[in-house]
């Protein structure tokens, strides 16, 4: 598999086809539709949240929180008043639950947010909360799908909480595709993709890079077959 570095960092689709209503890294086509096909046996509608993000997409999201926009959550849910944190704390704030644009998993189509939307209903919408997941109406379908990936190609990159990206149940990574794409990925590479472009903060960002990337990029759960 070769890997063009425009991939790594979104600002390609050239390695996507369309499943689904989204874009999806063509290796990875068959192999989501076949966990698709199992969960509509189990009796879930498995369906996908988020796919591909491309660098664009991701900055406008980026952009949003960081100018107070869109809310910034603290770790146990609190909303967060972005103007009164530094420009250091506020790029942590949000790093806890949204990606740095070029370094976002979604933008290699390897990496998906998935639910049951049989489970949702115009009265309760989806909230991709880990509550929702836990205790929620999503609960049936997070424990189907936990048991389902053992021994499987996808995982949970965000698994657990490991002092980085909060947990995320809804988040799976199809291994094959996505670990090419961890290989290659380096602080450089982050750095090349924004350093030209109106990312918020982004001379803050790159001074603290080699920590912030320790924290929040490279530091996901491993896979395991």
């Amino acid at each position: 598999m070769r890997i063009d570095l425009l991939e790594l960092t979104g600002k390609t689709q050239t390695h996507l086809v369309q499943y689904d209503n989204v874009l999806v890294h063509q290796l990875a086509v068959g192999p989501l539709h076949a966990l698709k096909q199992r969960a509509q046996s189990a009796g879930f509608e498995l369906s996908i949240a988020s796919g591909f993000r491309s660098f664009e997409r991701q900055m406008f999201i980026w952009n949003n929180k960081f100018d107070g926009l869109r809310p910034v959550y603290s770790y146990e849910g609190k909303e967060l008043d972005v103007n009164v944190l530094s420009v250091f704390e506020r790029i942590s704030a949000i790093m806890l639950f949204s990606a740095l644009p070029g370094a976002s998993r979604h933008h290699w189509g390897s990496d998906f947010d998935v639910y049951a939307k049989n489970l949702t209903s115009d009265a309760k919408p989806l909230q991709l909360t880990p509550a929702e997941y836990f205790h929620g109406d999503q609960a049936p379908f997070s424990l189907w799908l936990a048991e389902e990936l053992k021994g499987s190609d996808f995982y949970f990159p965000y698994r657990e909480f490991q002092g980085g990206v909060a947990e995320e149940p809804w988040h799976i990574s199809f291994h094959p595709v996505a670990s090419r794409y961890e290989q290659i990925m380096s602080i450089n590479h982050v750095i090349e993709a924004i350093a030209n472009t109106d990312v918020r903060g982004k001379e803050e960002i790159i001074s603290h890079l080699p920590n912030l990337y320790a924290k929040f990029i490279s530091n996901t759960c491993k896979f395991s077959s």
